[in-house]
């Protein structure tokens, strides 16, 4: 069932001037005097600290000794979040406190920077599933793997084996600069403007772990790619280096910055500079440092960088950058040109060194240590040593030479990894939802998937029309995880009423979609405010509008094109 009242844009995040007398909390500004409890305890001691009592202390006298300003806060800096009590049901998410909502049980998150995995790392990632995660390993949209079910007695051993083969749980959550994003194709595309990984690599060796830089506002999130489908969604991230070709000073990147999602969507903006690739990791050093010490500290809801960028202006950020933190002007530059093909890189391609790289989809994101392990063996069958992850929850094996390819895929296939998807599940992403998260009202993998398969018989018909992607991104709560505001059809979790009674739902957004092959430039997508839809509705629902934009669109229009001119009573 779906209901509708009215519709309206979703309006960039602005700053209300602090009152007299009161700051915001920018240090540069008002100074470093703590205003709220998370400053607090953050200025007290940093995260990185809590490392060694994790080790020294909880692992051994277990969950109970944790006190609560490490258990919520401190234990994100290693990637550790408590996971939701089981059967606590949406309608008591807003109800309960943490406490009262968390499990004894973790969330784990591992940080793969650029998404790439090596052979004998993916086998410990496996190993680590099997014996310490009950199985689970889901890819997020930011390049991580998210184990459950890791209890704190384990996790001194889970580092050890992690760190072992080069991985690490460092700053993979909290205040600080997590994951970067990179292009899956660093280093092997042939279309390829620059290798992002040597930046990338820089940045990762000085500053991740960096105390200087473990106290930020809020979450800092970095992409760098070089690859001309613009594969690591530059928009959404409060810095992004994006490959161009200067026409003079030749490849390099383009910067944008103050990007994110959540309650307040706002989309990056190009500063304008053109970054060469050996001052890279300078700028981001210098935009991160901006962050702490201009970022708002007062209120965390208003904390991250498109707040500062929205006050600002790109042309005062780049004046800023230039005079206080890199102490030199930087050249202007071209923007990207438009996206070459699909960012999410599934099917068999060609490498420029004669090898295949193989992209494949999981159902949204949604693997297992059983995967794992035959991706492992798969990869050593072919002589493959290169797994990447993508920002779209998908994965990519590097190196296959031409003579495995039709065993490969065959092998994938299996493991339920399709290198052929239908539309619906190739373009669905979903976050943790209600079965993990603490702060999800709704389900989300198992009710996406459900809907991917339904509509896989339902729309058969007129798949073949489907010419432009219809993506379907389902979140289990307003904040954003899986990009709903940049989505064909967004859906945000919530409970809605049908005949007196409240039962999982979707808020619904129609028409938003970030740079791709597709569309020149992103856009937030339409709210109709009270379109909502039931999740055991949600297939009838996907279905009636897509066939609704068979029957009404123009030639070669896209459907995100046609919700923004559609009547409402299209849309329901």
């Amino acid at each position: 069932m779906t209901v509708t009242v009215t519709s309206s844009p979703d309006a960039p995040p602005a700053t209300r001037p602090p009152r007299p007398g009161r700051s915001n909390g920018q240090w540069k500004v008002d100074g470093a005097e703590p205003l709220n409890a998370n400053e607090v305890w953050k200025q007290q001691e940093g995260g990185l600290g809590v490392r060694e009592r994790i080790e020294q202390v909880y692992a051994k006298e277990g969950f109970g000794s944790i006190p609560p300003e490490d258990l919520s806060g401190r234990f994100r800096w290693w990637g550790l979040y408590t996971q939701r009590r089981p059967g606590i049901d949406g309608g008591r998410t807003a109800q309960l406190d943490d406490t009262e909502l968390s499990d004894e049980y973790f969330m784990l998150r591992v940080r793969l920077d650029g998404g790439a995995i090596s052979l004998a790392q993916l086998r410990v990632l496996a190993d680590i599933s099997h014996e310490f995660a009950r199985g689970t390993a889901d890819i997020s949209d930011r390049q991580n793997i998210q184990y459950h079910w890791i209890r704190v007695e384990d996790v001194p051993e889970i580092w050890r084996r992690l760190e072992a083969v080069g991985l690490q749980t460092t700053e993979a959550c909290g205040d600080t600069p997590r994951v970067i994003l990179g292009s899956p194709l660093a280093g092997v595309a042939q279309d390829e403007i620059i290798d992002p990984t040597p930046v990338i690599d820089e940045i990762l060796g000085l500053y991740v772990g960096d105390p200087e830089l473990a106290n930020l506002p809020r979450k800092f999130k970095s992409a760098i790619t070089g690859h001309p489908s613009l594969d690591v969604v530059h928009e959404i991230n409060d810095i992004s280096l994006v490959g161009v070709v200067h026409p003079q000073l030749g490849a390099g990147y383009d910067l944008w910055v103050g990007g994110g999602l959540s309650t307040s969507p706002r989309l990056a903006e190009r500063v304008g500079v053109f970054v060469r690739p050996e001052e890279a990791a300078e700028v981001w050093h210098g935009v991160i440092r901006i962050f702490r010490d201009y970022g708002y500290r007062r209120l965390r809801n208003k904390a991250r960088l498109k707040f500062l960028l929205a006050e600002w202006g790109p042309e005062k950020f780049r004046q800023v950058l230039q005079d206080e933190y890199l102490g030199r002007e930087l050249p202007d530059g071209p923007p990207p040109a438009r996206a070459t093909g699909p960012g999410d890189h599934v099917g068999v391609h060609l490498q420029k060194d004669g090898n295949r790289y193989i992209g494949a989809a999981p159902v949204v994101g949604r693997i297992s240590g059983d995967v794992l392990t035959g991706l492992a063996d798969l990869m050593a069958h072919v002589g493959s040593d290169r797994l990447r992850l993508t920002p779209h929850q998908k994965l990519v094996v590097l190196d296959v030479p031409g003579r495995f390819v039709r065993g490969a895929v065959t092998r994938l296939e299996k493991l339920g990894l399709s290198t052929a998807p239908s539309p619906f599940r190739r373009h669905t992403m979903a976050c943790t939802g209600i079965e993990f998260c603490k702060l999800a009202i709704v389900e989300t993998k198992a009710t996406a998937a459900t809907t991917i398969a339904a509509l896989e018989q339902r729309l058969a018909d007129v798949t073949e029309q489907l010419d432009t992607p219809i993506s379907l991104n389902v979140n289990g709560c307003p904040n954003s995880c899986a990009r709903i505001q940049t989505a064909d059809i967004g859906l945000k979790g919530q409970l809605v009423t049908i005949e007196g009674e409240q039962v999982p739902g979707f808020q619904v957004h129609l028409g938003g979609g970030l740079a791709s092959v597709d569309r020149d430039e992103a856009g937030l997508g339409r709210t109709v405010r009270g379109l909502k839809v039931t999740a055991d509705d949600l297939p009838d629902y996907v279905e009636r509008v897509v066939r609704t934009f068979l029957d009404q669109r123009e030639p070669a229009e896209t459907f995100s094109a046609w919700t923004r001119r559609a009547d409402e009573g299209a849309l329901l």
